[in-house]
């Protein structure tokens, strides 16, 4: 099953195909790599773009840009399943390095999922909802859970990502008191965590296929995301609560992801059920879903 979100009304994907694709962020169009896209594209000629991306066969690239401001805004409506209100989270944008805009319009699917389970837990209960964000790079899932009403913690090892992050919570008017901000390591962080005896009602994990940390720290995904998920889960409460994990990684299936989950639950004791499925973008040119990679949601009984 591919899951995808149609009121994105800030976002969408016009075309796609020869390793590329054309997007709307706002008022501006974009041209960037997509690996995924390997069909012929409907019709490029027909958009005019504000700025395209120009990959390297060393390996990166670079921004041409033609008519595009240095940052701009964007909106996104989180679905309130109880249609009290939706919530906006709002996204300071700018192309940066390695063809990003500082969203993962895909993740839209799952920021609903963060937001409804927050709110329906912190409805039925007076305590407070804690969420923990690894990897968080510019914080769509830490808007979505503090929208709800969650202390969350926002880590990521780039403290210019933190920073971007934070932007993106004060444009989202979010109450400062709602998000800790932790610039670390995730492993390392998840450690220290254990041994103070703190626990989570949500884990929510957005690993990159490869990174370093703020020290050199070395992450493959495959060859760390069984330790990491083992390790994490210690932090999980033992009921009404959540952990998901995310991948953009081919190798990374959700089969692998849901195996990973299951094992590691057993091991530790942990009874619940998962909810998994690909994300994805539908296309205007076509009304087809472009792929854009996998979530496993482990929800505790």
């Amino acid at each position: 099953m591919i899951k995808y979100v149609e009121n994105f009304r800030d976002y969408e994907v016009l075309d796609c195909g020869d390793g590329e694709k054309i997007e709307r962020f706002g008022k501006y169009f974009l041209r960037r790599p997509d690996p995924q896209a390997i069909w012929h594209p409907t019709n490029f000629n027909k958009y005019k773009v504000n700025a395209i991306y120009h990959r390297s066969s060393k390996g990166g690239g670079n921004w041409e840009f033609i008519n595009l401001p240095k940052s701009w805004k964007i909106k996104y409506d989180l679905i309130d399943e109880e249609n009290n209100g939706n919530a906006e989270m709002i996204f300071n944008l700018k192309p940066f390095t390695f063809k990003h805009t500082g969203i993962f319009p895909e993740q839209a699917s799952n920021w609903n999922f963060i937001y409804n389970f927050c709110k329906k837990q912190l409805k039925t209960s007076k305590k407070d909802f804690r969420v923990l964000n690894l990897f968080a790079y510019t914080g769509g899932a830490t808007l979505s859970s503090s929208l709800a009403g969650a202390m969350t913690t926002h880590v990521d090892a780039s403290k210019g990502m933190v920073t971007w992050a934070k932007e993106n919570a004060e444009s989202s008017k979010i109450a400062s008191d709602k998000i800790r901000w932790i610039v670390d390591d995730c492993k390392k962080f998840v450690e220290r965590e254990i041994r103070r005896g703190n626990i989570y009602d949500g884990i929510i994990m957005d690993p990159p296929s490869y990174g370093r940390g703020p020290n050199g720290e070395v992450w493959k995904i495959e060859d760390a995301i069984y330790d990491f998920v083992n390790l994490s889960i210690k932090l999980l409460s033992k009921n009404n609560s959540f952990l998901i994990l995310n991948s953009y990684t081919t190798g990374l299936q959700v089969g692998t992801m849901d195996y990973i989950i299951n094992n590691i639950a057993n091991i530790n004791g942990i009874k619940g059920s998962i909810i998994s499925y690909e994300l994805g973008l539908k296309v205007e040119s076509t009304g087809l879903i472009l792929p854009e990679g996998a979530t496993s949601i482990f929800i505790t009984n």
